[in-house]
């Protein structure tokens, strides 16, 4: 890591468990950051790293350093916007009040100092927090509040009136931790806020030329996320009705006439990509692009009390961000798809119990994205657990935009563009894969039906195998329909006790399951990358299918076709890539200390028939490997009684 700082060559190292990954760039970093009084910014993919990194490797660091050091290094942890309290917004609230459906009240019934709704309690208790809080970060605040009770307490970056505007400026929570980072050698971030600072003009991030990103693998789908934009009955509501005191009745009628249009197209459509833009779904998207263009000209942004500044600028932002996703999903549509560089979909979705329809519009690739505001400002140091695909990092490379090719054009408008220069480094593991784990295929059951649960024969083998492992078994499932018919047959059928996913918080299962050796745990995609269970608790790893994305998934599948109209193949380079990497993810809850044994079971015939097959097993750890049902139950019962 010191050379690729020293010669600018960016860096992505894999690292398995229990290789110190934290202090092998931690080291360098501070070092670098202190000598050059140039910070260096390391961004994290989860609040569980960034917190084991400010709250005890760093300061252990500082610690060890400080003989060799001029002085004592500094750090800070920076986040967004919106997870702090907005001193303004508490004390003066909004012209508009409470948005919909963050609150059913008005803003001065929420603040009332007897509430009588669980929100407005919530709210209060935040108010009164506010005296207490050095910090105003949400995620100091024990126990936590509601989405729909902080959204009245916070605001985004781009609705904050700025510090100048603000009589609250100086005692700022947010601007407090901008300033601390602004003097910190080491800044810890996340995946989300480093995609904010490389997608918008201003910069979120105090100036850096150094960079590291660990849990690398997570960092393509957040900077996805980021770059993703949806409309909904929700969204465009906000928008009206922040708007709606604002400006005169004949643009607001406008605005309600185009939202009204777009909500019923959307709650009457039928979910899934859509390839074709049809004329009534074109007319509502440019009615309501232009309406919320006019309406967002037509407020004045200079007015000196800060209730109606920050009522205005919540009232762009929401207006802003409906405006320019409506344009954005018309323009995405003009070039022929082999070309386009966006895709829009209709979704459903279920949130606390009522189902809302969504149109979403999201990037094909986040590569050039990637390679113009990160690694051609940046020198970068990716490093996580897993990050080679079928043995390789060029999957992940190219997903950066490090590479060019049919998966990422990138350079392929301008061949003479200079190459990024980096390299990869595989560190291995202090594990002995082959002595302590198997991989077990079951490559005598049927291939996994289209029905989403598991055949009789894989519910029979998985009854046999937590029987032999006297329970000790994480069950990583394809869909949570899945997880729930496993669990709710074992649960007839095993005399062990079996959690399964929604019974409880996910925290509190994983202590439940770590705590009890008998206890299995069934569920779905956060327990394939967020469990950490060493021990005799965990000797069974599950894993009923291989995780191919949904093949009505919108986003992947134009991913797919998109590198195959360029020539490259596009189920490897999408499917099974994806596939390749959450295999890679399960099968690394299995070893995490030197004494832990045990075995890696896949449910699934095809990882031992398919022709895609020695991709998938070469993402994985290189355990000892069988296809013998008998022997692999043996050695699970040899684990239970040693």
């Amino acid at each position: 890591m010191a050379r690729a700082f020293d010669t600018g060559e960016h860096l992505a190292v894999q690292a398995g468990t229990g290789t110190g990954k934290s202090l092998a760039y931690l080291v360098p970093a501070v070092v670098r950051a202190v000598e050059t009084e140039r910070p260096v910014v390391v961004s994290t993919a989860t609040i569980a790293l960034q917190r084991q990194l400010v709250d005890r490797d760093l300061p252990r660091l500082a610690d060890s350093l400080a003989d060799e050091l001029p002085r004592r290094p500094r750090f800070a942890l920076l986040k967004g916007r919106g997870n702090y309290l907005c001193l303004n917004k508490i004390h003066n609230g909004s012209e508009h009040g409470s948005d919909p459906p963050e609150a059913d009240l008005p803003q001065e019934e929420l603040f009332d100092p007897v509430p009588a709704t669980a929100l407005g309690r919530e709210v209060q208790r935040l108010t009164a927090w506010t005296s207490d809080t050095e910090s105003g970060d949400r995620d100091e605040l024990v126990p936590g509040v509601t989405d729909r009770a902080w959204a009245q307490v916070s605001v985004s970056a781009r609705e904050c009136i700025g510090m100048a505007r603000c009589p609250y400026g100086t005692d700022c929570f947010a601007e407090r931790a901008r300033e601390r980072a602004g003097r910190a050698d080491i800044i810890v971030t996340n995946h989300a806020l480093l995609a904010i600072d490389a997608v918008s003009d201003a910069a979120v991030l105090p100036d850096h030329e150094l960079l590291v990103v660990d849990e690398a693998h997570e960092l393509v789908d957040r900077v996805t996320g980021v770059a993703t934009g949806e409309l909904s009955a929700t969204s465009m509501a906000v928008a009206q009705r922040r708007a709606a005191r604002l400006v005169d009745a004949e643009l607001s009628d406008q605005l309600d006439t185009a939202v009204a249009a777009l909500t019923a197209l959307i709650g009457d459509g039928a979910p899934g990509r859509i390839d074709v833009l049809d004329d009534d779904l074109a007319t509502a998207l440019a009615a309501l692009r232009d309406a919320a263009r006019r309406v967002r000209s037509a407020i004045d942004l200079s007015p000196s009390d800060p209730k109606a500044a920050a009522a205005r600028a919540e009232a762009v932002t929401a207006l802003s961000d409906v405006g320019e996703t409506a344009a954005r999903m018309l323009d995405s549509f003009g070039p022929p798809i082999a070309d386009r560089t966006d895709v829009v979909w209709l979704e459903r979705e279920t949130i606390r119990g009522a189902e809302r329809a969504v149109l979403r519009v999201a990037p094909l690739t986040v590569a050039g994205l990637l390679r113009s505001r990160l690694f051609e400002r940046s020198t970068t140091v990716l490093t996580s657990a897993t990050l080679t695909v079928g043995g390789s990092f060029d999957a992940m490379a190219g997903a950066w935009g490090l590479t060019s090719g049919p998966e990422n054009p990138a350079d392929s408008d301008n061949p003479k563009k200079p190459q990024i220069r980096w390299r990869g480094i595989d560190v291995g593991s202090p594990f002995n894969h082959a002595k302590s784990g198997i991989l077990y295929v079951a490559a005598h059951l049927p291939p996994p039906g289209r029905d989403g649960t598991g055949s009789p024969e894989q519910l029979d083998e998985i009854a046999g195998l937590i029987t032999a492992a006297g329970g000790r078994t994480l069950g990583l499932f394809s869909s949570m329909r899945a997880a729930r018919t496993a669990a709710e047959t074992m649960r007839e059928r095993l005399d062990t006790p079996v959690l399964c996913q929604g019974d409880d918080s996910t925290t509190t299962l994983v202590k439940r399951f770590a705590e009890d050796p008998e206890t299995s745990l069934f569920g779905t995609l956060s327990l394939w990358q967020g469990v950490d269970v060493p021990g005799p608790s965990l000797s069974l790893v599950l894993i009923d299918r291989i995780p191919f994305p949904r093949p009505d998934d919108p986003l992947l599948t134009a991913r797919q076709r998109r590198v195959a109209a360029r020539g490259g193949n596009g189920f490897m380079a999408v499917a099974a890539s994806h596939a390749a990497l959450l295999l890679a993810q399960g099968a690394g809850r299995l070893l995490r200390s030197a004494d832990d044994r045990g075995v890696v079971a896949v449910l699934d015939s095809r990882m031992a028939t398919a022709r895609y097959a020695g991709y998938l097993r070469a993402s994985l750890p290189p355990f000892w490997s069988t296809t013998d049902p008998v022997q692999v139950r043996q050695a699970l019962q040899r684990l239970h009684t040693r």
